[in-house]
């Protein structure tokens, strides 16, 4: 198996995805968002404390993220049925997809598959418009990430120059 690494293709996949009010879930590439940045992140669980924190989080600033030509994309390793009820019982209606990674596929690819405990690591990956790993970000499950370093790096990467230690949009770059 070939290990991810920045600067490599992104690994492809196709997972069912619970979009916004839909009913019914709908099949997602990695490959449909071409031409633009994509923001991917895996969370271990749904239905726990630390998990809602980020996903919401991500959705409070999904029009930043636009903004910067970007999408979202939340994979866990749960049914798209234990999503949708997460959605209608709490979680509430996303701008963004959240898909099922059912068969662990998308989660080894990305190596944040922790097998012994059947669940994914806290993993945040930038993507560019052509499909290559610029970003990847692996943690322990039990601490959030920040959403505002996400922005903040993607606009940094979007700069196409050094930046240096805190820069922030706006600053000037190396």
């Amino acid at each position: 198996m070939t290990r991810v690494q920045v600067g490599s293709h992104a690994p492809d996949f196709k997972l069912p995805g619970l979009v916004g009010k839909e009913e019914d879930a709908k099949e997602i590439a990695l490959s449909d968002y071409r031409g633009c940045w994509v923001v991917l992140y895996f969370y271990p669980l749904d239905f726990t404390f630390v998990c809602p924190t980020e996903i919401t989080g991500f959705n409070k600033a999904y029009k930043e993220f636009k903004k910067l030509n970007a999408e979202i994309l939340g994979v866990r390793i749960d049914s798209f049925f234990s999503h949708k009820a997460w959605r209608d019982h709490g979680l509430g209606t996303l701008e963004y997809p959240l898909l099922s990674d059912l068969t662990k596929e998308a989660a080894r690819a990305y190596s944040v598959l922790l097998e012994e405990k059947g669940y994914a690591l806290r993993g945040t990956f930038i993507i560019d418009p052509d499909g290559i790993l610029r970003f990847m970000l692996v943690h322990d499950d039990g601490v959030g990430r920040s959403v505002k370093e996400t922005l903040r790096v993607l606009a940094a990467l979007q700069t196409g120059a050094n930046c240096p230690v805190e820069w922030q949009p706006g600053e000037a770059t190396l």
